[in-house]
């Protein structure tokens, strides 16, 4: 659920030390006796409920659908009312060994977000050839209203139990809400005109069609056309209204997906299936590629469920060993995209294996240097801090604990990883061990080279074209106002 503004983490353990349970045997139990519980409805109960039951209305789960419903708001599902009284009946009265057997229920008025349900049940008949009590069922909101009434049978336990409560396992809602947000970004922007190097592969064409069906590019495939052309035949995608640039290779694919960007045709660049070092070679070529006076550089824009907010990494896909120079660039590219995204002031921490100098760890000192040349000016936009190791730059109590005071730890947008290889495993590890989304763009050349895997998901690869839509137009007015200045300077020049 996005709509509603509201998120929500994990679902806490049952406390190992929780007060043990008691039930309240057949004989024990005497007619009028009661038992309650209460709870509030949140985001994390109607999703669960949804996923556990599989109904996934959305006027459940969707706050514009629900807006325009009889109830003009997001509602709990019915039964998770119900499931509050099964609740008391399995823990309070009678409690453990409690055996249903019948529930009635009526639904009197709807639950919403943040009302807070007290489930009350009350004996109203005790069946003693049977051992079957019959309850009386009430649900009422925070303002004593009645939402559901009913009457349950169940069969009352005849045996004393008094046992520890038992720990329930802590549940991850797994979200993908960050990169859904940057798609919502995208809302009303004018599709990038894109070229796409040799989609000739069902994944990368199949990726670009998706991502201009969503509105955010306006591909240029280019690559051999029968190949291209069959491929969608196969695949069921209609590619009539795109254009279709025909090459012979995907050697040649790079280089005309390059030169269209040198002349302005395509706003961003799109990875098909041919390696990314072919695609890379044209971009950075000296005479005809796109290199600028940036260093070329990669970001990761991470979705990980456990963290609040967007993660960039870089670089992760593009220079191997930076130097500190490099790392200049590298880190300005990052924060300069952080704040196309919408981060207003970029955290970043700059890893390293350990959070204090040392001589003999040159990342520590290249860390330092940074930040010193961040002071200066050097770098700009962003708050910069390291060197930090990684439990300290994602966690302010790791560095609470560690005596770290620092501006950046538990709150870092962007990591500056020590080189390719540590950048590569710490994405990965993410993606594979976090369920992290990893949406990927290169940036420092003329225009967004957007580099998409076979192995990722549609989202991801939606996610990786709107980040490349949000740079080229965070970019457009800048073009424009040169476009307006180079007639200008003309004359200038002549004289």
């Amino acid at each position: 659920m996005t709509a509603n503004g509201e998120t929500s983490g994990d679902l806490p353990a049952a406390p190992v030390d929780a007060a043990p349970i008691e039930n309240v045997t057949f004989d024990e139990i005497v007619v009028g006796q009661s038992a309650s519980i209460a709870r509030q409805l949140t985001v994390m109960d109607v999703e669960l409920f949804a996923t556990v039951s599989g109904n996934i209305d959305p006027v459940h789960l969707d706050a514009k659908f629900a807006a325009d419903s009889r109830f003009q708001k997001v509602i709990g599902h019915g039964m998770w009312s119900g499931a509050l009284i099964s609740g008391v009946l399995g823990t309070r009265l009678p409690g453990a060994g409690t055996v249903y057997a019948g529930q009635d229920l009526r639904f009197r008025r709807p639950v919403g977000l943040g009302d807070v349900i007290t489930a009350t049940v009350t004996v109203r008949e005790k069946r003693t050839d049977t051992n079957i009590v019959v309850f009386d069922c009430l649900c009422t909101n925070q303002d004593g209203e009645v939402v559901v009434t009913g009457t349950a049978e169940v069969v009352a336990p005849t045996r004393k139990v008094r046992r520890a409560a038992h720990a329930l396992p802590q549940i991850q809602m797994i979200r993908h809400d960050k990169h859904d947000a940057l798609l919502r970004k995208c809302d009303g922007l004018e599709p990038v005109a894109t070229a796409v190097a040799h989609p000739c592969d069902e994944s990368s064409l199949k990726g670009a069609v998706e991502a201009a069906e969503a509105g955010l590019i306006d591909p240029i495939l280019i690559g051999p056309a029968a190949k291209i052309r069959a491929l969608a035949a196969a695949h069921g995608l209609d590619i009539a209204r795109y254009r279709l640039v025909d090459v012979e290779h995907s050697h040649a694919a790079a280089a005309a997906a390059v030169a269209l960007a040198r002349t302005g045709e395509a706003e961003a660049v799109m990875k098909g299936s041919l390696h990314t070092d072919e695609l890379m070679a044209e971009v950075v070529r000296k005479e005809t590629g796109l290199r600028t006076s940036r260093r070329i550089s990669h970001v990761f824009v991470m979705n990980v469920p456990t963290y609040p907010r967007a993660l960039l990494i870089t670089d992760a896909a593009i220079n191997i060993y930076p130097t500190l120079e490099d790392k200049v660039h590298i880190v300005q590219n990052a924060i300069d995209l952080a704040k196309v995204l919408g981060v207003e002031t970029p955290r970043v921490a700059i890893l390293s294996a350990v959070e204090t100098l040392n001589p003999k760890i040159a990342t520590t000192l290249e860390a330092a240097a940074l930040c010193k040349m961040a002071d200066r000016g050097q770098i700009t936009g962003g708050i910069l801090d390291g060197p930090l190791a990684f439990d300290n730059a994602i966690s302010a109590e790791a560095a609470r604990i560690k005596g770290i005071k620092s501006p950046v730890s538990g709150q870092a947008d962007i990591l500056l990883v020590p080189d390719l290889e540590a950048g590569n495993m710490l994405a990965k590890q993410l993606s594979f061990l976090a369920n992290a989304d990893a949406a990927g763009i290169v940036l420092g050349a003329r225009v967004p080279v957007i580099l998409t895997s076979r192995a990722d998901n549609v989202r991801t690869r939606l996610a990786s074209c709107a980040v490349a839509a949000l740079v080229a137009a965070a970019r457009r007015p800048a073009l424009a106002l040169n476009a307006v200045a180079a007639p200008l300077a003309a004359p200038l020049a002549a004289e």
